[in-house]
Formats: C-alpha cells, sequence, structure tokens
C-alpha cells in the first residue's frame, strides 16, 4: 500500500502542497455547505443544479455567502458547474452529504479535534495531550468524556461506536465458540457490548472494567436493560496496578490498546494474563493500519494517531499489527487466531498463555 511509487510531476506536487496547505479552510467549507444545507438544496434541485440565487433564498444567506461557500467547493471538487453554469455535486459532494462514516468523521474532527490540533508540536515535544486544555484540565480524554460538552461528547461516541458496533453480530459467534463463563470487557465504555453479551448468552457472567466515572454511564445503561444481575462491576484504572481478579475464562478488549503507549499495552496484557484462567482467551479487536484493504482506511487511521497524540494521552496510536503482537509475547501471550477485515476495519486477534 505504501510502497514507493513513481515520483508525482512538479506542478502536481506543487498542487497538492497548496491543498495541503489550504487543508483547514477547506474542511470549515465542506462543513459550512453541509451543515447550512447547501449541499442538500443543491441535491433536490435535480440534474440541472442550482443558481446562486435559488442557494441564497433557501438558506436565507446572503449571495456573496453562498458565492465564496460553492466557489469553494469548486475547487475542493465538491462541486461543479453544469453547462447551464448552475452548481451540481461531485460524488464527493455526495458522500459529504450522505455518507454516514464521513458525517461521523466530519463531527469527531470538528467538535473534538480541530481547535485542539494547534497545539500538536507541543503535544509531541511533552508527550502529553496538549489540545485537551480546550476542554479542561484533564490528564488523558478519557477521564473527561463525561465532562465534555454535549456536542462534543456525542460526536466522541458516535465515532467510537460507528466503526465498533457494525462487527458486534459478526463477532459474537466467534467469541462464544469458547463457552466463557465469565467473560471480562475492558474499556467497556457506554457497556453495549456487555449487553450485547449477556443478550447473546443467558449462562455467561460479564465482569465489566472501566474508569469509574464512565463505568457509570454503563451501569445505568445495563441497570436500564434489567441485566445488572449478571454483571459485575469493577471501576479501576488499569494503569494503577489494580488487580482484575482471577480465573476470567476469556478478555475482551475492543479498541482499547490503541489507547496506550507500548510500555503500557504490555502493562495491561501482563495483568490480564494474571486475570485469566489457564485455559482462558484474550480477543483483542483493532483498525491495524497495515491490515486495511483500502488507502483511504490507512489514511484515516494515521490521522487518528494524531488524534491520540494531541487529544486523547499524548503516547498511544494505531498500530501495525506486529507492534501489539510484539507487545502481547512480552506479556506471556501467544497468538492462536487472526481474522481480518471484520465490519468496517477491523482485525480480531485470539491470544492465550
Amino acid at each position: 500500500m505504501f510502497k514507493k511509487k513513481a515520483p508525482v510531476d512538479a506542478l502536481t506536487a506543487k498542487y497538492e502542497a497548496q491543498r495541503i496547505a489550504f487543508a483547514p479552510i477547506v474542511f470549515q467549507a465542506a462543513k459550512a455547505l453541509v451543515d447550512l444545507r447547501i449541499l442538500e438544496i443543491i441535491d433536490n434541485s435535480g440534474d440541472d443544479g442550482a443558481t446562486i440565487v435559488d442557494i441564497a433564498r433557501q438558506t436565507g444567506l446572503s449571495e456573496y455567502a453562498v458565492e465564496v461557500l460553492t466557489d469553494s467547493g469548486l475547487s475542493a471538487k465538491i462541486l461543479y458547474l453544469t453547462e447551464s453554469g448552475q452548481m451540481a455535486l461531485t460524488n464527493i459532494g455526495t458522500f459529504l452529504l450522505r455518507d454516514e462514516m464521513t458525517r461521523v468523521n466530519m463531527n469527531f474532527v470538528n467538535d473534538i479535534c480541530y481547535q485542539g490540533m494547534w497545539q500538536l508540536q507541543d503535544a509531541l515535544k511533552e508527550g502529553k495531550p496538549k489540545g485537551l486544555d480546550v476542554f479542561g484540565t484533564w490528564g488523558t480524554i478519557y477521564e473527561a468524556l463525561a465532562s465534555l460538552p454535549d456536542k462534543a461528547r456525542q460526536s466522541w461516541f458516535e465515532f467510537d461506536h460507528f466503526y465498533s458496533d457494525i462487527a458486534f453480530d459478526v463477532l459474537l459467534p466467534i467469541i462464544f465458540e469458547h463457552r466463557p463463563l465469565t467473560l471480562m470487557d475492558i474499556g467497556a465504555n457506554t457497556g453495549k457490548w456487555t449487553l450485547k453479551c449477556l443478550e447473546y448468552n443467558s449462562d455467561v457472567h460479564v465482569v465489566t472494567v472501566d474508569l469509574p466515572g464512565q463505568l457509570h454511564v454503563a451501569k445505568e445503561n445495563i441497570a436500564a436493560a434489567g441485566m445488572t444481575d449478571r454483571v459485575t462491576f469493577l471501576p479501576t484504572n488499569i494503569l494503577d496496578g489494580s488487580k482484575l481478579g482471577r480465573g476470567i475464562d476469556l478478555v475482551w478488549m475492543s479498541q482499547f490498546l490503541c489507547c496506550f503507549s507500548e510500555s503500557e499495552i504490555v502493562s495491561i496484557l501482563t495483568a490480564v494474563s494474571d486475570a485469566l484462567h489457564d485455559d482462558g482467551v484474550v480477543c483483542v479487536l483493532e483498525t491495524f493500519w497495515d491490515r486495511q484493504r483500502f488507502e483511504a482506511s490507512a489514511f484515516s487511521l494515521h490521522s487518528t494517531s494524531l488524534y491520540f497524540t494531541a487529544m486523547a494521552n499524548g503516547n498511544s496510536k494505531m498500530y501495525h499489527s506486529r507492534v501489539l503482537k510484539k507487545c502481547a509475547a512480552q506479556a506471556g501471550l501467544s497468538c492462536i487466531f487472526e481474522k481480518d477485515n471484520i465490519g468496517v476495519a477491523h482485525t480480531l486477534l485470539k491470544f492465550t498463555k
């Protein structure tokens, strides 16, 4: 995917360099084209497209405002001019308007990352999520989740859930072929996976693990579903050395280990190994950039790594799969199963002692 290709000619290279230089402005223009309903109005106008006057009238914006946004949309290849000189959507414009993944990613970047990315260079130098200061004084974004502004919190959870939830139904039979009686859900988030497991298997007991503030949300959701009788809630910071118990049949971690540095991953997996039954299994679901079918997926993952740097914790990233396997080996775990292309872009790894 990233092997050397034929060199780009100078003219194309300079154009691409300008696209990068002006990327933050183009992003906000594209967001405005969506949020102010300009793309929707153009789309509803049919093959002939829409005029500036029509768009201004329907949005309540001035013709000037519509012109500067649509001019940017033309250069960004979001829009094109019809033969009659009216505005119409390209395929890029259609994806911006209608594609759920694009919507989720744009809202996440806008509401969580955009302002904080100004501090990326400081985060890189200090190894701390300096951009998180836009939301308050927190060590990591996970501690801040319960206190984020409503819009930002919604965008964070939609981003997180979009990628994981699609994979759930495919994963459940793969996980429960091990017939665990006790399953530990580490990084339980809002409790969605815990609930899925409880619904799928009437015999399983789930130990739900997360930070105290976040576990409160999971507890409320599980209680609302009337399933707390088969759940043990374990509020803990997994990095503080707290024990996770003993004799767990299966440990589940989804989009969790990417939230930690390599040394922290080794520490977590060591604690998980200690909690695991001798014949138990550790299941890890992650999006590895080297396992992606499409270049757009790897691009998105590399960009998400910089969110971890500037906003989340300052020291983690979307990893190459060999890195996680190396960390598991250092924790005394052996990989026994690998399955790629689950859901949007996930890989499932299974480990045993």
